[in-house]
């Protein structure tokens, strides 16, 4: 189990599936959101429910166009899959607008398991998937989320690392944007670091989804049992390599290869 900032701590399995519900966009390419996070948890042995924000008209070379679903909507859907199969950890990505960020947090906190969000404001292709008003409420899930993903650019957006911890939540900072060799990932509790894992830079443009596999890779992980600093390894191993496994499908970036992720342990680190 690993509790939250403030003292929840995430259900124990009941079974051997661990059942992970993802909060989060619909990417028609099928490279990120929804579809990587299915991929991602059924990959890692866990069962994946859904609760739609948005769906968008994507591909590997950008958002054409982003439908927002109705708050409502995104509630009942939540509601529907908690109260009949239970849920064990939670993964949030694009979340639509201010308004269902504020719905969603205030649902959150009434449950006892482990809650990874992931702050999505802009595609891999550069294409803004926030407004200003929709990163303004992200300070709500935040004071809900167990662990916060941000990459380097978010990181920025968001106020930088102290005020992330500020909401006494954990933070990982993803070095994927960052320039270099290597890559640097860093855990950290409120009290400081964790953990941080260096690895070599990957010398490809097949990374549409990245952020969304980790993070759901990190709640299945959570899910599962795992302190957090063993489902923080095993995200990162999960994701390098299905980077290299990536397909190498459509003309921009390209999605990576789940499908292909036999054993993660050897990540060539």
């Amino acid at each position: 189990m690993v509790p939250d900032h403030s003292g929840r701590a995430a259900v124990p399995v009941t079974g051997t599936c661990p059942r992970i519900l993802s909060i989060a966009g619909s990417d028609s390419g099928g490279g990120a959101g929804i579809q990587a996070d299915i991929k991602t948890i059924t990959m890692l042995g866990g069962h994946a429910m859904t609760a739609i924000t948005a769906i968008t008209a994507q591909n590997t070379l950008g958002v054409q166009s982003v439908h927002q679903i109705p708050t409502a909507t995104i509630l009942e859907q939540i509601e529907s899959v908690v109260s009949d199969i239970g849920v064990d950890a939670v993964k949030i990505g694009m979340i639509g607008s201010a308004e269902a960020a504020r719905a969603v947090a205030q649902y959150l906190e009434k449950l006892s398991v482990a809650v990874v969000f992931d702050p999505v404001m802009v595609a891999t292709s550069g294409s803004a998937l926030a407004d200003a008003a929709t990163v303004a409420a992200f300070g709500e899930l935040m004071s809900i989320a167990s662990v916060v993903t941000p990459n380097l650019p978010e990181l920025a957006a968001l106020g930088g690392k102290d005020e992330i911890l500020g909401y006494g939540c954990h933070l990982v900072i993803k070095g994927g944007h960052g320039d270099g060799a290597v890559v640097v990932d860093e855990l950290y509790s409120p009290g400081g670091l964790v953990r941080r894992i260096e690895g070599k830079r990957l010398d490809t443009e097949e990374t549409h989804g990245t952020g969304c596999t980790f993070a759901s890779a990190l709640a299945l992980g959570l899910g599962s049992g795992m302190d957090l600093t063993a489902a923080f390894e095993q995200a990162i191993s999960f994701t390098r390599i299905a980077i290299l496994e990536a397909p190498g499908l459509g003309e921009g970036s390209g999605p990576l290869g789940h499908q292909y992720v036999t054993d993660f342990q050897d990540d060539n680190r």
